[in-house]
């Protein structure tokens, strides 16, 4: 089984995107979080691309909600 992206259980700030993405990666997810901001900024497709994302993008297994 390949890697597989999956939304962050234990470093999310929202709804774990972008984390889930820096761990696919394997960069900082500060650098996600930077980049998105960016994306909002110009034009707002960033906030569309994070709603879609957060519905798309399974849970991590494992993950149990607080």
């Amino acid at each position: 089984m390949g890697k597989r992206l999956y939304k962050s259980g234990k470093d999310k700030k929202l709804d774990g995107v972008c984390a889930g993405i820096a761990e696919y990666f394997g960069i900082d997810p500060t650098v996600i979080r930077l980049a998105w901001v960016l994306f909002s900024a110009c034009g707002g497709s960033g906030v569309l691309a994070y709603i879609i994302c957060a519905f798309v993008l399974p849970r991590e297994p494992g993950y149990i909600e607080e």
